[in-house]
């Protein structure tokens, strides 16, 4: 029997591969030569990569440009309490490598934006998409058409998750199920709304399956089809999703012939900065040494957090006036906010933040402003021993 090049640690290594009738020596040699590129080293590329690795991909990609945070290890099991800190780059690396050597590992740190999307995209097999964000979502889903690279999908938010497989030839891509992103704001971040730890693994692995079978060609993809997933029920369904020949991307006449500018197109930022945002009429804003100034110089200044409760209980400026009313209830409390007062809405980052002088404007509060990277921000500044989540 012709061992494919496998050498006698990849034998044993991957034995249980080879007893597989799908598999067998010529698809774990096929395995050897596939190239994978997986987007961001977060909740959903941890379990990607880890499982990808271990299978015996060849040459694995990831495009990350962040650090390892404290809050990441719920869930991002790539990375441990040693790597807080370091360039989630570095630590994927150390970990896969760790795994299993004979998989080369390329890293691309930066933000995946429309101008090295394609460079960084090209030569790649298959994607993995672990983003969490509506513009990188559109971005990989158009880069991989326009390329024609299949990309596993996966999208998770506090108990429930969705799969699918994007971009097959005659299957239907990520802008044929949503031809447009969700209202900015819509869709609360997992930052906001929260995530079981165990959820971006569940999601995560079944993305990997997804990228192994391709790569066989073994089995029945999720091209055309939508997994559903609750974990809090333990239920999967699966939904069919048809091509739209009408798609702007990958249907019949596509308006889409190249990469566009995606923050605009999801009226959104790529991420959920904690950083300060610029100030403009629709937005306006203050940042945390002016919101301080003042107080301390005791202007009458209404401070509003429109965080959750629980977010209340784990940190707040209570002390410095700050009273709670989440962002769902704002509406109910607007008779008991003083229209002829400054008023200081913050959240944890910014973003509801934004949305609830939006809404504050609209109804007449005109001196509503938002603070400028949030509770966060706050901390970092005067308070660092305030929790951070």
């Amino acid at each position: 029997m012709s061992l494919e090049g496998l050498g006698p640690d990849e034998i044993e290594r991957y034995g249980r591969h080879l007893s597989i009738p799908e598999v067998g020596v010529r698809g774990q040699a096929r395995l050897r030569r596939a190239r994978v590129l997986i987007i961001g080293a977060g909740g959903l590329g941890s379990p990607a990569g880890l499982y990808l690795a271990a299978a015996g991909v060849g040459r694995l990609g990831i495009v990350d440009h962040d650090t390892v945070e404290i809050s990441n290890l719920q869930r991002q099991i790539l990375h441990d309490t040693a790597s807080v800190g370091r360039s989630k780059l570095e630590s994927a690396r150390e970990r896969l490598e760790a795994i299993n050597p004979h998989v080369e590992i390329e890293t691309f740190e930066t933000r995946l934006e429309a101008s090295n999307a394609l460079d960084i995209l090209e030569g790649f097999d298959v994607v993995v998409d672990g983003s969490d964000n509506f513009p990188t979502r559109y971005l990989v889903n158009d880069a991989c058409v326009l390329l024609g690279i299949p990309f596993a999908y996966g999208a998770i938010l506090r108990f429930e998750g969705q799969a699918s497989l994007f971009g097959a030839p005659g299957g239907p891509c990520y802008r044929c199920l949503f031809r447009e992103p969700p209202p900015a704001g819509l869709v609360p971040s997992c930052a906001e709304a929260g995530v079981l730890g165990v959820l971006p693994g569940i999601v995560g692995a079944i993305q990997a399956t997804e990228a192994l079978k391709w790569i066989l060609g073994a089995g029945d993809p999720l091209a055309g089809r939508l997994l559903l997933i609750d974990a809090l029920r333990m239920e999967f369904r699966s939904l069919d999703i048809p091509a739209d020949p009408e798609c702007a991307v990958c249907g019949e006449r596509p308006s889409i012939t190249e990469l566009v500018d995606y923050d605009r197109f999801c009226g959104a930022p790529a991420n959920d900065s904690a950083g300060s945002m610029e100030t403009d009429v629709e937005h306006p804003e203050i940042d945390v040494t002016e919101l301080k100034r003042r107080l301390e110089n005791g202007e009458d200044v209404q401070l509003i957090d429109v965080r959750e409760a629980y977010e209340w209980e784990i940190c707040n400026l209570s002390g410095a006036g700050a009273r709670l009313v989440p962002l769902s209830s704002l509406p109910e409390a607007l008779a008991s906010l003083d229209r002829d007062r400054p008023l200081v809405v913050h959240c944890r980052s910014g973003p509801r933040g934004t949305r609830a002088v939006e809404y504050l404007r609209m109804m007449g509060y005109e001196d509503a402003v938002n603070l400028t990277g949030g509770i966060l921000a706050w901390g970092a500044a005067f308070d660092p021993g305030m929790p951070v989540y």
